[in-house]
């Protein structure tokens, strides 16, 4: 069955129904060692999961470790340019969900990111990066506490499907050609506008399918949250991209509203019936007015198209929705990307569930980590509907590797979504409750310990930090 290596004697696959996994009690689950500081951070990881499945369940539930390769191990095992062998793919297919340290870019053959493969050859479309502050984790921000939220990244499209060519060659030449010539001048909203003959050329695929799953699991994801926690919101540049960026807010808009009609409403759907509720006998246009602040300004076919959005929300949603109805339903909203950069920031109290589009997913979910205490700190899965891999979110930091000192946080964490994914919470509970009192305790590694008021000498381990959150599970 595989080349060169041997699966686990005991233990079951995971398996899924409608996009969601059956666990068996003693599931079999592949790990990837991760380069660079993997060699450190894996271990020290899979000590913690261990240990937190062995207190919670006491011996009735037990993960059985498959280990698989990928980057530079995989290299040394299977040949130069292996970096991610067909073994490796074919085991996590096959038993479903994986978790994996730290990869390489790899120097040749044919993949630019191995995460990225992973992702794509996988179709796990969801990448979902929760930003969540654990107390007395050094921070600029001065209350990275009120920053409390779940990134739902798109993982498969945008411009990081790769589709690309390099300036000058023949393929990016004809591209421009054709786009200068024929489809820019047959589009007269582009006017005259025209691409530099000495341009490179990527293609932005931003498909209805991919938007829909990807907010479609966001959602799913808000109605299990506490009720104030119960809001999405649309992270777009449709201002600019109107086809592509544009059409994610609307396609978003449009799962809400049909199928989430019972348990969603929209920021403007509320305004709508707030004003209603406020004022029994508001007209059309006074509410149309409150709702649009620039609608004097509107011609009277926009006017007219307001009024109707009016007229269609109460007429739709009155019965189901209003009279306060609508508190109790997932508000579904829309931001302008850079401004929600500045608004996690200042405003991160008002925001829960943000759902975008994959470069921008990229930039926020790492600024938003850097908000509570860095890539450190900071998990991530990638989710499809029949597989998941739960991975760390930081670089390989070569220059560690083998030292034993840098912080298994973000793998820890990122064991963390997989226990929950697998419906395993009591362990996963364990671990978060032992790593918040080792931070708090100032028992931390020397990234964070440097960072601290006064900094503390001297840091922990690598490996002691994963003892010091095992300590911990019984405070």
């Amino acid at each position: 069955m595989y080349e060169k290596i041997t699966p686990p004697t005991t233990g079951d696959r995971v398996t899924f129904k409608d996009g969601q996994p059956i666990v068996p009690d003693n599931p079999i689950i592949p790990f990837i060692r991760g380069d660079g500081t993997g060699v450190d951070l894996w271990p020290a990881s899979q000590k913690v999961i261990d240990a937190a499945v062995q207190t919670a369940y006491k011996g009735q539930r037990k993960i059985s470790w498959f280990k698989v390769y990928a980057g530079d191990e995989a290299c040394e095992a299977y040949g130069t340019y292996q970096y991610l062998p067909e073994d490796t793919l074919q085991a996590i297919r096959e038993y479903g969900v994986a978790i994996k340290g730290p990869l390489t870019t790899p120097i040749g053959g044919g993949i630019r990111s191995l995460n990225v493969a992973l992702r794509q050859i996988n179709d796990l479309y969801a990448c979902v990066r929760p930003c969540k502050y654990y107390s007395g984790t050094p921070s600029p921000h001065k209350n990275p506490e009120k920053l409390d939220v779940i990134i739902y990244r798109e993982n498969t499209e945008d411009i990081y499907l790769g589709i690309e060519w390099r300036q000058g060659s023949e393929i990016a030449d004809k591209l421009i050609q054709i786009l200068n010539q024929e489809l820019i001048p047959a589009t007269p909203e582009h006017g005259k506008k025209q691409i530099r003959l000495d341009s490179g050329i990527g293609i932005k695929p931003i498909s209805k399918t991919g938007s829909q799953r990807l907010i479609r699991r966001a959602i799913q994801h808000a109605l299990r949250l506490p009720k104030e926690k119960q809001m999405v919101t649309l992270v777009h540049k449709g201002n600019i991209m109107k086809y592509t960026e544009g059409a994610f807010r609307d396609w978003g808009y449009e799962l809400a509203t049909t199928e989430f009609r019972s348990c969603c409403v929209t920021e403007r759907e509320s305004w709508i019936l707030s004003n209603k509720e406020r004022h029994p006998e508001i007209t059309l246009e006074d509410n149309a007015r409150k709702i649009d602040p620039g609608y004097d300004n509107l011609t009277s076919e926009k006017q007219a198209e307001v009024r109707q959005e009016v007229e269609d929300v109460l007429k739709a949603i009155w019965d189901t929705h209003g009279n306060g109805q609508w508190k109790e339903k997932v508000m579904v909203n829309d931001r302008i990307a850079d401004s929600i950069f500045q608004q996690i920031q200042t405003r991160p109290s008002e925001y829960s569930i943000l759902a975008t589009m994959n470069l921008n997913g990229d930039y926020l979910s790492d600024a938003a980590a850097a908000v509570v205490g860095g890539l450190g700190m900071g998990p991530g899965a990638n989710i499809g509907d029949e597989c998941a891999i739960f991975e760390a979110t930081h670089g390989t930091a070569p220059k560690h590797a083998g030292l034993d000192r840098v912080n298994p946080g973000s793998l820890i964490l990122s064991g963390v979504m997989m226990l929950e994914y697998m419906g395993w919470q009591e362990a996963a509970d364990l671990i978060k409750k032992g790593l918040g009192a080792a931070i708090s305790n100032r028992e931390v590694t020397y990234d964070l310990a440097r960072l601290m008021e006064p900094p503390v000498e001297p840091p922990l381990k690598c490996s002691e930090f994963a003892d010091a959150i095992i300590a911990h599970f019984n405070d």
